[in-house]
């Protein structure tokens, strides 16, 4: 077996999975009381820029597929080249998968539309008629940009099935814990790869939500919240589940790092539009719940910009509600700590920028970018000082970002200050009016938590107004159902 061209290394302790392994979904360290934030990160070696001729003919190629057209990025394509298959049968496994999904849910995987809406921006109240990009993922497989996670990890499954690492005849079951399109997406795939799928949802998850997921054959687990435990219940039984045995087939990149390279086709998509319309993007407004969508763009752009394919990154505005915004809590805390350390003292209580976004950049620019890697790398060992639970039980119109922690937030937290951006909390009323706007101005029939991202835009237009010339881009990730 050749050396792959990617691994799994844990972005925390630094552990590298060993090539062998069949499911090098979670670090093996995690769990162990030490509050190091273990994640598990797919890595590209050095040479993978040099095994396309030419990057920008692969993103710009007519290939409608893009777990076939981005294929040489995926860690699954790596291992599978390594152990012997071919190219040509790598991508059989792909459409095989592909067609059985499209057999269960009326379609199969394409690039979704990534385009200027100059009537948003007329809305907006945006000079440039071109300034915002909507990406629509409401016509995705299941309604959302879920399932490319989990057609990410779909495709692993079979490739070690194939390898003959695993038994299909005692494969264990998929568990996933969602109330909505995680868990959808989820359905589908698993049906699709005729799998068990055991989905830990909470006693008001929405009837039509419930009735698919049946429809799906998909095993259904109630999860009420028991006295005052902490954390999301679902959470805490799919734990239990991936204890006793289940594979984590999740949207959470801390129980399934495999999830992050699907969800990466998303920025590979808008990088190859920007490619054709020679334009850049200045700023990216990404809905976060757990944070997996957000991981995944800021890894794609970023995998995109060493490719050569982008003259730079956009900075990130990670969108939560002001009913459940861990995110924001964490950032904040971490950037004032950074704040403390920057050695003329201009970071003091009595001389800090009264916004995030402005304390973001003041720190930037005065901390060294080894003193801000020191921070991080601090953060990433100390977890619990920055991230826990919501204590009360979170409510929003934008109930899919609602999660209690966002367990990816290190990934978040390291793109915000490298590249630039801060978390925006949108209220109530302006998650409708983004709503509201969003089905006028686009028509697209995205629900309250797929134009959150939008809602985060309008937020912080109300708060500080947004720079003129600058181009941005919005994500409307799922269908209203």
């Amino acid at each position: 077996m050749k050396t792959p061209l990617s691994s799994m290394v844990c972005a925390g302790c630094g552990h590298a999975v060993p090539a062998g392994e069949p499911y090098p979904f979670r670090c093996p360290n995690a769990g162990r009381g030490d509050d190091i934030d273990h994640v598990l990160k797919r890595v590209l070696a050095p040479e993978i820029r040099g095994l396309a001729p030419d990057w920008r003919a692969v993103f710009l190629g007519s290939e409608p597929n893009p777990f076939v057209k981005f294929r040489q990025l995926f860690h699954s394509y790596h291992t599978a080249l390594a152990a012997g298959i071919t190219d040509d049968d790598y991508i059989a496994i792909v459409r095989d998968l592909d067609a059985a999904v499209a057999s269960v849910d009326g379609r199969g995987f394409q690039a979704t539309p990534f385009a200027r809406s100059g009537p948003l921006a007329e809305r907006l109240g945006l000079a440039a008629p071109g300034a915002v990009w909507v990406k629509d993922e409401t016509g995705n497989v299941s309604g959302s940009h879920k399932a490319r996670h989990m057609m990410g990890v779909m495709i692993w499954l079979r490739v070690v099935e194939r390898l003959g690492r695993v038994d299909p005849a005692e494969a264990p079951p998929l568990a996933i814990a969602s109330c909505g399109n995680a868990a959808l997406a989820a359905a589908v795939v698993a049906r699709a790869a005729d799998r068990r799928l055991d989905v830990f949802v909470p006693p008001d998850a929405h009837p039509n939500v419930v009735r698919r997921l049946m429809d799906l054959e998909a095993r259904l687990v109630a999860c009420p919240r028991v006295g005052n435990t902490p954390g999301d219940p679902c959470y805490h039984r799919f734990r239990e589940a991936v204890a006793g045995g289940a594979l984590p087939f999740t949207c959470q990149g801390n129980e399934n790092g495999l999830v992050i390279a699907g969800g990466e086709t998303l920025a590979y998509e808008m990088t190859a539009e920007l490619l054709r319309e020679d334009a850049k993007l200045d700023r990216l407004f990404v809905q976060v719940g757990g944070g997996a969508l957000a991981s995944a763009c800021i890894q794609g752009f970023a995998e995109a910009q060493r490719l050569g394919l982008l003259g730079g990154m956009p900075r990130l505005h990670l969108v939560q509600t002001e009913g459940a915004y861990p995110l924001q809590r964490a950032f904040s805390k971490l950037v004032d700590l950074g704040l403390e350390r920057i050695p003329d003292g201009s970071g003091g209580n009595g001389s800090r920028p009264p916004t995030l976004g402005a304390r973001v950049e003041l720190l930037r620019g005065r901390l060294a970018p080894a003193a801000i890697k020191e921070l991080l790398d601090y953060a990433v060992r100390h977890r619990s000082e920055f991230m826990w639970p919501w204590e009360t039980p979170p409510e929003s119109v934008a109930h899919g970002i609602l999660d209690d922690e966002t367990y990816d937030w290190m990934a978040l937290a390291r793109g915000m200050l490298t590249h630039g951006g801060c978390p925006v909390v949108a209220f109530e009323e302006t998650l409708h009016e983004a709503h509201e706007t969003a089905r006028e101005a686009t028509g697209i029939a995205a629900d309250h938590t797929g134009t959150s991202g939008l809602a985060g835009l309008m937020q912080l237009q109300k708060r500080e107004p947004l720079p003129a010339g600058e181009t941005m881009a919005v994500l409307m990730t799922g269908v209203e159902r």
